[in-house]
């Protein structure tokens, strides 16, 4: 009975909201609401064609087939002085009451925040689509142009009006287009006899060819084409409006071709009280000359002077940098025609070395020669040296409070050849709940670290080969070396890495990165802290030995195994066939499994490999949301020192692997791909897609792969539907608290709209999972073994709001188990779907 009151109060709520927010609720009785537009071209209905952006009104926003927008602007109040004015006299004796517990002022800000509040829904929301015969006709002429722009000249729009509902109405565009005009023989007046010649050598890539559409924006882009064509082939005050097309239409509109005539005029210069017209003429480089200023003065006097090649080096005082690490920057090219081009690259290479202010790049007629010109280029230095601080919060599963402080010390240009050294320095304190010692400080966690990075502008070979140099666009050579040290934190791992890394790119879309050497080792230092740190197995381990009533003196009086002592003895006991415990029992299995995976997770790893990555990405720039990514990555790891250990007399350890200083060196290869595709579907509306996948094989030294290099499933950027290191492996429901593999699959697709101003919202779909393969591994459940597999795949769905802040959005994403492979298959599909069992994720950005 009570839950039959409570459906009907709710309903009536709804119902009442519904009314109070009526989308006609500010409209004036004669005007109408448009809440529908509908486009025909040629009696085809038009579902994702640009020409619907064109109209001059369009009916307001809709989420679910809810005007929501419009809505929360409908709450907003008109007069808002006089309908608090109104409540504050409503009752006799509020004033009175007020005043008893406000001052004057407060209850005036009450007021104020009544406005603002009033003002951020206005703001929020959108204001009603009046339907407006104005706007319909210029909705119609936009069409009409738009499809003449496109060559079908003889256009026409029909406009219908339906009324759906009182004071709601749909409008219908039919446009009939007919037959495009096409461009028919194309002719050029080109008044230089140097602009003719350039047009001519690269005829073949003009945008306007005979037989084409005619279409308006193709000329734009001949135009734009043109112009980039003479400024990159010597002629550097080449001007736009030097360009015309004519075209001559039949005024008739019966013949559908068009001749179209080029024209280049001369550069008009003014003189006096005359416009002169003057050819343009090729001009080239005659001499560069290159202006160190002295940062600590406002005019510089350049007292040294040094010719490096074609360049002229000028100084304030003794130059401090190599020349030939200036020339590398230097695409302006002596004896060759101006190039708009080579400006453009010298001046973003100065620009990106941090070694420089923005530079500042001139070319000046050579008063000697008109056809030659010289180039000055402006170099201002930023200071040798410069720190920085940040301070960082932090909360993670394994601390519930950290806070980190780190610094970085940067110094330009240390061996005069346009280097940087930085070094990096980061100190973390932090308070953790899972420690054995319950009696420690608060802060009883600690993490040291730094690194030590010098970037080098270009590539530095061990052998000397400019023909392969002079390949590589914004070459860059980094050489790393860090390390960092914990204390009370998981097993008080120490690490070590050290790296040469080759990156540069072609053509803006395509970077490459080579990591000649790659090394990483990690020592961990409190193995004995193992099963303190890996609760899961402790408990899974300790519940097995008081089900056999193990008892020792290394349990305690709650019959509990004692860490490391108890913990140790057991797992030992048990493989020795010491216990109750028999090879064929499945506790006996179980104890195997956690001594393996101990085992592993406490070896110290040592990864000396070679690494290769490729990325294409054709994004324009941040707001471009029509683009694509592809990311490849090879890693080979192991091969150069097991080949090396090979050769020595020493010998294998009784697993038979080879060791380096007491570690057993990782072997492996490891492939991954990502994909991304994000398409534009309308006004603030993204489809964003993600395919990923990678393999890690260990072979030779190696049966399995470093928990630094396996992967991971779930997570704010993964299967949202599942915690970080909670999916997988396969079909198993692993009680591990971190679950990894060296196989992995996943998609991603999501679909992003606007709620209202900042406010984003997103509905996605993730699937994927993590297996091993070619392992040691041989649990069938946790291993891919064929195609059948991919029915393992999990499913996650959810939706998501995120809040744009311009310099980061913040993201809360809720997730829930769609297909969950881990649970007998009548139950895999979404019986895992509730409230209570929702999956919430917080993440700065988006997820791809």
């Amino acid at each position: 009975m009570i839950r039959k009151h409570t459906k009907i109060i709710i309903l009536g709520l709804l119902t009442l909201c519904f009314y109070k927010c009526s989308s006609t609720k500010n409209i004036a009785p004669s005007q109408n609401l448009l809440v529908q537009e509908d486009f025909f071209k040629n009696g085809v209905s038009l579902k994702q064609d640009l020409a619907k952006q064109l109209s001059v009104s369009k009916p307001n926003k809709t989420l679910f087939g809810i005007p929501l927008k419009l809505h929360i602007y409908n709450l907003a109040e008109k007069n808002p002085d006089s309908v608090f004015d109104d409540w504050l006299n409503k009752k006799n004796k509020r004033i009175e009451r007020l005043s008893k517990t406000y001052s004057e002022k407060q209850i005036n800000q009450l007021r104020k925040y009544k406005n603002n509040f009033n003002s951020w829904l206005k703001k929020s929301g959108e204001q009603p689509s009046i339907f407006s015969e104005n706007n319909l006709i210029n909705t119609s002429k936009r069409l009409e142009q738009y499809y003449k722009n496109k060559g079908f000249f003889n256009t026409s729009t029909k406009v219908s009006i339906d009324s759906l509902k009182p004071q709601k109405i749909k409008v219908n565009y039919e446009i009939t287009t007919g037959e495009p005009f096409i461009i028919d023989q194309k002719t050029k007046t080109i008044y230089s006899s140097d602009l003719d010649s350039i047009y001519q050598q690269n005829i073949k890539n003009s945008f306007i060819q005979e037989g084409a559409v005619f279409e308006v924006e193709n000329f734009d882009k001949e135009r734009d084409r043109l112009v980039k064509l003479f400024r990159n082939n010597g002629i550097q005050n080449f001007q736009q409006k030097s360009i015309q097309f004519k075209a001559y239409l039949d005024s008739l509109g019966k013949d559908l071709k068009i001749p179209i005539e080029v024209i280049i005029k001369n550069e008009a210069k003014r003189e006096q009280n005359r416009i002169l017209e003057v050819p343009y003429v090729i001009q080239k480089v005659k001499k560069i000359n290159i202006y160190i200023e002295n940062l600590n003065k406002n005019f510089s006097n350049y007292t040294d002077t040094l010719q490096y090649k074609s360049l002229t080096l000028y100084s304030d005082g003794k130059l401090n940098y190599k020349p030939k690490s200036l020339a590398s920057g230097i695409f302006i090219k002596e004896a060759f025609p101006y190039s708009d081009q080579d400006r453009s690259d010298t001046y973003r290479y100065f620009s990106e070395l941090q070694i420089f202010k923005y530079p500042s790049i001139n070319f000046e007629t050579d008063k000697q020669d008109s056809l030659n010109l010289v180039s000055s280029i402006y170099l201002t230095p930023r200071e040798p040296f410069s720190i920085g601080f940040d301070l960082d919060l932090s909360h993670s599963n394994i601390q519930f409070f950290g806070i980190s402080l780190g610094s970085s010390i940067i110094s330009r240009n240390i061996f005069k050849g346009t280097e940087i050294l930085e070094l990096g320095l980061k100190g973390t304190s932090g308070a953790s709940k899972d420690l054995a010692e319950k009696d420690d400080s608060f802060f009883n966690i600690f993490e040291i670290g730094g690194d030590l990075k010098l970037r080098i502008p270009r590539m530095v070979f061990p052998f000397n080969n400019a023909s392969i140099k002079n390949y590589f666009e914004k070459p860059k050579t980094n050489i790393i070396i860090g390390s960092s040290f914990q204390k009370n934190i998981g097993l008080d791992k120490q690490n070590f890495v050290g790296a040469l890394e080759y990156q540069w790119s072609k053509k803006e879309i395509y970077k490459f990165n080579l990591k000649l050497f790659d090394l990483e080792f990690v020592n961990n230092k409190a193995i004995s802290n193992y099963f303190n740190v890996y609760r899961n197995s402790y408990d899974r381990l300790n519940s097995i030995a008081q089900s056999i009533r193990y008892n020792s003196e290394f349990v305690n009086e709650n019959d509990d195994l004692i860490i490391p002592e108890g913990t140790s003895e057991f797992i030992n006991q048990v493989l020795l066939e010491k216990t109750s415990l028999k090879p064929g029992n499945e506790s006996y299995k179980d104890v195997r499994v956690i001594q393996e995976r101990e085992k592993r997770l406490t070896s110290n790893n040592f990864i000396l490999g070679t690494s290769f990555s490729f990325n294409k990405n054709n994004q324009e720039n941040i707001f471009d949301e029509n683009f694509s990514q592809f990311q490849f990555k090879i890693v080979s790891s192991g091969n150069l020192l097991t080949n090396l250990l090979n050769l020595t007399t020493k010998e294998k350890n009784e697993d038979g692997k080879l060791e380096f200083l007491d570690v057993i060196p990782s072997q492996f290869i490891k492939t991954e791909f990502n994909y991304i595709k994000h398409w534009s579907v309308g006004d603030e509306q993204v489809i964003a897609m993600r395919m990923f996948s990678g393999i890690a094989i260990p072979y030779g030294n190696s049966d399995n792969i470093p928990f630094t290099r396996s992967y991971f499933g779930g997570g704010a950027n993964d299967n949202r539907a599942w915690k970080a290191y909670k999916l997988g492996p396969g079909i198993g429901e692993n009680p591990n608290e971190f679950n990894e593999s060296n196989f992995k699959i996943a998609f991603n697709l999501e679909y992003r709209y606007s709620i209202f101003g900042p406010l984003k919202g997103a509905f996605f779909i993730d699937a994927g999972n993590i297996w091993n393969v070619f392992d040691d591994i041989t649990n069938p459940q946790q291993r891919f073994d064929g195609f059948n597999d991919l029915s393992e795949i999990a499913i996650g769905t959810g939706f998501g709001l995120r809040y744009d802040f311009n310099y980061f959005v913040f993201r809360l994403d809720s997730a829930f188990k769609t297909y969950d492979p881990s649970q007998i298959k009548a139950d895999r599909w979404g019986k895992q779907i509730s409230l209570k069992r929702t999956v919430f994720n917080i993440g700065i950005n988006y997820p791809f």
